[in-house]
Parts: C-alpha cells; sequence; structure tokens
C-alpha cells in the first residue's frame, strides 16, 4: 500500500466508525472497496492487516456501535469478506472471534439492523467473498449462515433474494470440489456435509406445494447447471431430476418459466447421450400450455446435438398456432401436408380464442421464435417457408380486416386481431425474415400485396408503418434478378410504379414519424438501386425527390436530418435533378445543404450534412470534384465553428478523406498501427501542404487538438499522426526552430492549450507546418487522450482525501477536491 495512503487510512477509519459524522455516499464506498479488493489481489490482507491495525479496529468498533448507519454496517461486512478470502488472514480473524461476532447470530443477524436490506446484501456479499477456501466451509456450518441463506431465499428485496441464491450456488460448488471433483458417480452419503444440506433443501422445495419454494429451488439448479462444470453436477441431475418431473403430474405445472430456464441449462451442459434428460424435455413439451412450451422448444432447436424426434416435436410447438389460423381462415380445405405434424391442436385453439391478451401473446411469441431460428445453421430442415409466408400473410390480413374467413373459428379470431397493433408489428417482422428464402410466384405476389396494403392504409401506426417500410425493403432486395439482365425483374418494376406513389403520399403525412420511416427507405433504396435504370426511370417520374427536397425545410429536426441524407444519397445517383437544368439543381443543394450545416439549430441534421459531404467527397461527386479545394475549404470553416462534437470530428474525418486523395491514396491509415504508412514523395507531399494550408485545414486541426471534447482532440491527433508520417524523410524548406513562424505558432498553440482559443493561427507556410509537426509531442498527447478523464482523481490517495475532506478532516488544500 502506498506509504500516504497508510498514512491517512487511520483518520478514514475513524470517520467511518463515528456515527456523528456524515455518511460517505455509496459511490465513494464502491470505489473503497474496489480498492482494498485489487490490494489484496497484490499482496497478503494479512500483512496488510497487521500494519494497518486501524482496519480491524473498524470491524470491532462497527459491532460494538448501535447507531451506525446501515451503509457503513454493509460495507464493513464486504470489507471483512475481502480480508477473509485468503486462509492465513480468516485464522487471524477467527483468533479473535471477529467473524462469528459479524456474520454470526450474535452480530448484526440478530440486531435491529438485520431489517435494512442494505445490510442483509453486505452480508451475502461478504460471505460471497470469504468463502473461497476449506476453512470458509466449515465456518459456515459452525456459525448457522447456511440456514440463514435458505431463509433469504424468499426475501422481500429482490436483489437479496437473487444474492442469496447465487451464494448458495457459490458453497455447493466450493463443497463439491477437492475430494468430490472428478467423481462423476459419488454417492449421495459420500457427499460433503455442507453439500449434502444444501441439497436436501433443494428436495424439500421441489416437493413443496408452495410455489415460491419450488421456483427458488429451480433458479439455484439453474445457475448451478448455468456456472458450475465439474462432473459432480451430472451426479446431482441424476439425484433431482424425478423429482423435477414430478413437478409435470400437477396441474397446472407449478413455476413453468423457471422449469423451463432449468431444463434447457441442463441440457446445454449434458451429454448428448442423456437419454433421460430428452425423454423429460419430451414430457415438457407435452405437459406445457402452448404459450409456456415455445421458449422451451425454441431453446430445443437451438442445441446442437438433440434427438431428430425431439426436435420435430418441438418445430411443432412453434407451428401449431400458425397452423391454427391458416386452418381457421381456409375458405377451403388446405392442401395435404400444409405445416404437416403441425396440424392445430384443441388446446392451442382454445388458448387462441380465450381471449384476446391469450391469442395476441400466443401469435407474437410463435412469430418471434420462428423469427429467431430462421437465419440459424440448425433450423429444421425442410424449412417450410411457402406455409410460413401464407401464415403471415394471413395473420396481416385478420389484423386489416380484409380478410374473410367463413369458419366461425376464423370469423372470431378475425375479431380479435383486427387492429392489434402488436401482432402487426410482430408479423411485418418475421415476414421480412422469411425474406431470405424463396417461395411461390403467387406467394411473393401475395407477399408485396399485403405490405402495399398496410403502406397504403390509412389505418396503419406510424409503427406499423415503419415495420411494413423495412419488410417491403427486405423483399425489394431480395428479389431474383432476371437471368442475363442487370435490371429489375417485371414483377419487382410493376410493383415500384404503384409503391412511389405511396411513398410520396407518406412523405406529406402529417405524422413525422410516418415522413422520417418514408424518408429512411428511400435512401436504403436509393443505396442499393440508384444504378438501377428502372428504378432510376420510375424515381424521376415521381415528385418524390422533390419532396425530399422539400422536406429539408421540415419543422422536426430528426426529419430534417433524415432527408439531408437521402437527398444526399440521391444527388450522389444523379437523381435529384430534374431533366431541364440538372446543373442548377444540383448547386442549389450543394448551397441548401452548406446553409443547413451553417445555421441549422438543431444537432441532427447537421451531422448528417457532415456524413453527406464525407460520403461526396470520398465517391468523386461530380459538383465535389469540381472544385473541392473551394468545397473543403468552406465545410472545414462551417465545421470549426460549430458547437456540436459531432459535427467537429466528422470535419476531421472529410480533412482526413481530402489528405488521402491529394496524397493520392485511399483507406484510412491509424497512427496506432503498429507499421507506419508509407511516406508520401516530396513532390507530392510539397503540392499536397500548400493546398493544405490554403484551406486551413491546419487551422481546424490544431485548434481540434486541444478541444474539450476528447473525441475530437484524439481524431485530431490522429489526422496530424498520419500526415507526419508521410512527412517524415523529407525535409521542409526549413529545419525545425529555423522558421521564424514556427516560435509565434508554437506560442498560439500553448495559448490554445491553456484555453485561450481567440487568437487565430493565420496562413501558414508548408515548411512551418513540417516543422511545426515534429515539435510537437503528439505522441505524449495521444496517450494523455488515451487516459480516462479521471485518471488522476480515481487514485486511491485522492479518494482518501476526498472523503475526508468531506468531513472537515483534512486542511483546504490537502484535499484533491473535483
Amino acid at each position: 500500500m502506498d506509504p500516504e495512503c497508510s498514512r491517512l487510512l487511520p483518520a478514514l477509519c475513524a470517520v467511518l466508525a463515528d456515527p456523528r459524522q456524515p455518511v460517505a455516499d455509496d459511490t465513494c464506498l464502491e470505489k473503497l472497496l474496489d480498492w482494498f479488493t485489487a490490494v489484496t489481489e497484490a499482496g497478503s490482507s494479512l500483512l496488510l492487516l497487521q500494519e494497518n491495525p486501524c482496519l480491524v479496529e473498524l470491524l470491532f468498533h462497527v459491532l460494538k456501535s448501535q447507531d451506525l448507519s446501515s451503509r457503513i454496517l454493509s460495507f464493513s461486512l464486504r470489507l471483512a469478506g475481502i480480508f477473509a478470502a485468503q486462509e492465513n488472514c480468516f485464522q487471524y480473524l477467527q483468533q479473535g472471534e471477529l467473524l462469528p461476532m459479524l456474520f454470526g447470530e450474535v452480530g448484526p443477524l440478530g440486531g435491529a439492523a438485520w431489517t435494512a436490506p442494505a445490510v442483509r446484501s453486505g452480508w451475502i456479499q461478504g460471505l460471497r467473498t470469504l468463502a473461497q477456501h476449506p476453512s470458509a466451509l466449515h465456518f459456515l456450518a459452525a456459525c448457522g449462515a447456511v440456514d440463514t441463506i435458505f431463509s433469504l431465499q424468499g426475501d422481500p428485496s429482490l436483489f437479496v433474494a437473487s444474492a442469496a441464491g447465487q451464494l448458495l450456488v457459490h458453497i455447493l460448488d466450493l463443497a463439491m470440489r477437492g475430494p468430490a471433483e472428478g467423481r462423476r458417480s459419488l454417492q449421495a452419503c459420500d457427499w460433503p456435509a455442507c453439500a449434502q444440506k444444501i441439497v436436501g433443501h433443494i428436495e424439500d422445495s421441489l416437493c413443496s406445494t408452495a410455489i415460491p419454494q419450488v421456483t427458488q429451488a429451480l433458479s439455484v439448479l439453474t445457475t448451478a447447471f448455468g456456472h458450475c462444470h465439474g462432473l459432480w453436477t451430472q451426479g446431482l441431475w441424476v439425484r433431482l431430476s424425478p423429482l423435477v418431473a414430478r413437478l409435470l403430474e400437477k396441474d397446472p405445472v407449478p413455476a413453468s418459466h423457471s422449469l423451463v430456464d432449468l431444463l434447457l441449462s441442463v441440457a446445454r451442459s449434458a451429454p448428448s447421450s442423456d437419454r433421460g434428460l430428452w425423454e423429460t424435455l419430451a414430457q415438457t413439451l407435452s405437459h406445457l400450455s402452448p404459450t409456456q412450451a415455445g421458449p422451451l422448444a425454441l431453446g430445443i432447436l437451438k442445441l446442437q446435438d438433440c434427438p431428430q424426434v425431439l426436435r420435430t416435436q418441438a418445430f411443432g410447438i412453434l407451428l401449431q398456432p400458425l397452423a391454427c389460423v391458416l386452418e381457421a381462415a381456409a375458405q377451403a380445405p388446405g392442401p395435404p401436408g400444409l405445416l404437416e405434424g403441425a396440424a392445430g391442436d384443441s388446446m392451442t385453439v382454445d388458448t387462441l380464442l380465450s381471449s384476446k391478451s391469450a391469442c395476441v401473446g400466443l401469435l407474437c411469441c410463435a412469430l418471434a421464435h420462428l423469427g429467431l431460428l430462421q437465419p440459424l445453421p440448425q433450423r429444421p430442415s425442410p424449412w417450410p417457408q411457402a406455409p410460413l409466408l401464407g401464415a403471415a400473410v394471413t395473420i396481416l390480413r385478420l389484423c386489416s380486416g380484409s380478410a374473410a374467413p367463413t369458419s366461425d373459428v376464423g370469423g372470431r379470431l378475425c375479431a380479435i386481431l383486427v387492429g392489434c397493433g402488436r401482432v402487426q408489428r410482430a408479423a411485418l417482422d418475421f415476414l421480412g425474415a422469411l425474406s431470405q428464402g424463396t417461395g411461390p410466384q403467387e406467394l411473393v405476389t401475395q407477399v408485396f400485396s399485403v405490405l402495399l396494403e398496410y403502406l397504403v392504409s390509412p389505418e396503419s401506426s406510424s409503427m406499423v408503418l415503419k415495420k411494413a417500410f423495412q419488410a417491403t425493403l427486405r423483399w425489394l432486395l431480395s428479389s431474383p434478378k432476371t437471368p442475363g439482365c442487370c435490371d429489375l425483374d417485371p414483377h419487382t418494376q410493376l410493383f415500384l410504379t404503384e409503391l412511389l406513389p405511396v411513398l410520396q403520399k407518406r412523405l406529406c403525412s402529417p405524422c413525422w414519424e410516418v415522413r422520417d420511416s418514408g424518408l429512411e427507405f428511400l435512401t436504403q433504396m436509393t443505396r442499393h438501386w440508384g444504378g438501377q435504370a428502372g428504378f432510376r426511370q420510375a424515381l424521376l417520374a415521381s415528385e418524390v425527390p422533390e419532396l425530399t427536397k422539400q422536406l429539408l425545410r421540415d419543422p422536426e429536426s430528426y426529419v430534417r436530418a433524415s432527408a439531408v441524407t437521402a437527398t444526399g444519397q440521391l444527388s450522389s445517383w444523379g437523381l435529384c435533378a430534374s431533366p431541364e437544368c440538372p446543373g442548377a439543381q444540383q448547386e442549389s443543394l450543394l448551397v441548401e445543404l452548406l446553409h443547413i450545416l451553417s445555421t441549422d439549430s438543431e444537432g441532427f441534421p447537421r451531422r448528417a450534412v457532415m456524413q453527406v459531404f464525407t460520403e461526396w467527397l470520398r465517391d468523386g461527386h461530380a459538383d465535389v470534384a469540381e472544385d473541392a479545394e473551394r468545397f473543403v475549404a468552406g465545410v472545414l470553416q462551417a465545421a470549426s465553428r460549430d458547437l456540436d462534437w459531432e459535427v467537429r470530428a466528422q470535419g476531421l474525418e472529410l480533412a482526413l478523406v481530402f489528405l488521402e486523395q491529394l496524397l493520392g491514396q485511399r483507406g484510412s491509415h491509424c497512427p496506432y498501427a503498429e507499421a507506419l504508412p508509407e511516406t508520401a514523395p516530396p513532390g507530392v507531399l510539397a503540392q499536397a501542404l500548400q493546398v493544405l494550408c490554403r484551406v486551413q485545414l491546419f487551422e481546424f486541426a490544431f485548434r481540434a487538438l486541444f478541444d474539450c471534447d476528447r473525441p475530437v482532440a484524439q481524431k485530431s491527433c490522429d489526422l496530424l499522426l498520419f500526415l507526419r508520417a508521410k512527412a517524415a524523410p523529407c525535409g521542409g524548406p526549413q529545419e525545425a526552430g529555423d522558421s521564424p513562424n514556427v516560435a509565434s505558432v508554437e506560442a498560439t498553440l500553448q495559448r490554445w492549450q491553456a484555453g485561450e482559443q481567440g487568437q487565430p493561427l493565420g496562413y501558414l507556410e508548408p515548411g512551418a507546418v513540417v516543422a511545426l509537426l515534429r515539435s510537437v509531442d503528439l505522441e505524449g498527447l495521444r496517450d494523455t487522450l488515451a487516459e480516462s478523464s479521471d485518471h488522476v482523481e480515481k487514485s486511491p490517495q485522492s479518494l482518501l482525501q476526498d472523503m475526508l475532506a468531506a468531513v472537515g478532516v483534512l486542511g483546504e488544500n490537502e484535499a484533491d477536491c473535483y
């Protein structure tokens, strides 16, 4: 321990032990515990206590004080656990009977302080840290701690109850190490006494008629099989699996969610040859309700090694709700084999029709589970793509009221689902996931038809419309290409002509979320299809580009930002201009975006403009390439004055792109890489420096080097290090120190670093720039920026000083207040 910290420690312990002193805040106490943990991990706890007896005195004083706050008592219990984690220090504390007084019945456990959840939590955390060696097990048994932990499993505080269960698992794992480690067939009678006591408690809880006790036992077992990997866990499952299976005989099955979690946890850790486990899983699927069985079925299908029969049963569980919908909505008997093996059973139908909440919950879960399963390599094969597409379309039509089922069940389903936004969103998400597969053209046509129906419908909420746009985009981008043709296929082209008028209407919606979703959709479409002749023709024939440009002046900043991105993408593909006067349209767009960058009151649109400008420069946009130097100078001038740090950071990104282009290179080089980038030829470098000086890039970069927002300063440092590496072997016209400009510039930089950024650098000569890059300690600045902003204040000495200063123990100048 640092000598200065040792000097401050007695005063701090006196403050913590004094109930009259204001209690230190939780953050300081947590930092103090973190520091003691680090100190004990790096050295001997026993030596720490012997050199700093005030720590033991603090723990003894805590036991005697009646008025101490619950936070200090909790802190002391956790602190004692940290020290006692090392066995020799544990024995040292035992000699003074300190540990039994802290964690036994004579301590806080039997006093009024025990009513505070913080004290109970500190007691558990202290024991959890302490229980690292065999001596701790004997102590836990002797002081009756295990029985207290049993009772804390039902604590009204969820945090305390959860911690108690985790502590039981930790003690069980500790007890089964050593003699039990590596012995799979250890008989129950040979288990250590502490382990037998815990397992016996779990057995009693599993047999209980009280559901909370069953839930506690299942949760402990789930944690054990999820975190303990010794062979003893297999013996534990052999012993307890009959009791777990007996839960399935009860109606309803108690604690079904916890039971599912346990079975999946066991299945992930058990060997694939365990037939008893697979049989239990199959029985559980049969006994649980459709809603309860869904998560278990999905978990089974995600397992790598699982019997095919069980996989088929699990997949059937997930498909049953959709099979019921298809059967209920069918106007004629469906084809044989429709979702084969998943014909809707009476229990599923009953659940669907029992209430709106049950129906909605079951359908949403089924759609979500199947959507998660769809992209997985271990999904069932063959995958019933066509029936699933049909089911998703049917559900969407039932929700919109456009379906006309003839059966009584179908009519009741329609009445339950019509206008249900939650099911609509889930079905649209699922429909989008199914775009990765193929399907009959007739069904694909139905998919596009129902998507268009939702995009047109005035009943669609903004969130449903967003999901509909996302699903439509996924289906459009997965459309098959006509062999030998790079353009859109006829079906997609036809849909596009119907879609664009709808998009046009949505861009005029009074709801800003709808306008925003429409712009995001347009941006993605243009990014992927901007070069497709069919898309270009259809888009230019519509009013969408003009409406998009009008939305640059939308009252909502999110919409303006999306409009900036969309117009930037349209302009990149030459889709912003009208055929009559393309040049004027493009130039006016550039001017308008610069105006937004300079005047918009919100940060989102300005950030979007900077991203668009960077893409334009990188991709060689025609208007930018025409006079790149003038363009970059104007953008950097606006970005340098911006109050939003992300705009300034993006300005540095644009500057880096410009620099790379001047040096004839593509792709950004990071100065943190082990190999520095190759140097540029002297002629190219000199010409580039001249241009960079004219656009005042160095004024921007050096000012950003001392930016109050660290990401900006780091980005500037990266840029200047990159440039310096390029210029490394090239001597400028004047060496460092010989240029008359360098001294005054360095003085200006020093004032900037001190916060006086009013004075400009002025025009810099290339030679002065090279000399300046060599004289500034960029590596040192980079290392400083890489440190956390509170690296000084995080020191233990600073923490102790601040805690003491808070109660007036230190003099005014001794505290490191920040």
